[in-house]
């Protein structure tokens, strides 16, 4: 089945990256998670952002849409499922960063660094996307 997942790209004034290392797969990616019932996604983006994270965020565009039917995912309690993301452009407005049990790691990474820092496709094309890009990515 496909289940909607929202990530934020979230810049700070030096143009840094907001990124988490995930505890399921150990590998970096941009704050996000399901969408819940009754929420918006960019309230989805925040409330996601700001759980894994410790930083607020104000939701400022949106960095594209992403669906591809390659790429799913299968999981250890036999849900097999199909990527659908909403990545949208966001500014932190508040908090200290601080690790969840989704975080291992919070960082802010120079973007001169993050050819170095470990993802997966999905996430390298979205943060090419967010700083590369002025329109809306679909497919």
């Amino acid at each position: 089945h496909i289940v909607i997942a929202v990530s934020a790209f979230v810049t700070d004034e030096q143009d840094r990256l907001l990124m988490i290392r995930r505890t399921d797969n150990n590998l970096y990616a941009l704050p996000g998670g399901r969408h819940e019932l009754g929420e918006t996604m960019t309230q989805t983006a925040a409330r996601e952002t700001e759980e894994e994270t410790g930083i607020r965020v104000e939701v400022t565009g949106l960095v594209g849409i992403y669906s591809n039917p390659d790429h799913v995912m299968a999981y250890t309690d036999g849900e097999v499922r199909q990527e659908f993301s909403i990545c949208f452009r966001a500014r932190p407005v508040g908090g200290e960063p601080r690790t969840s049990d989704e975080s291992s790691e919070v960082l802010w990474v120079e973007r001169t660094d993050l050819d170095s820092v470990q993802v997966h496709p999905s996430i390298r094309l979205r943060i090419e996307h967010g700083f590369n890009r002025s329109e809306p990515y679909y497919t």
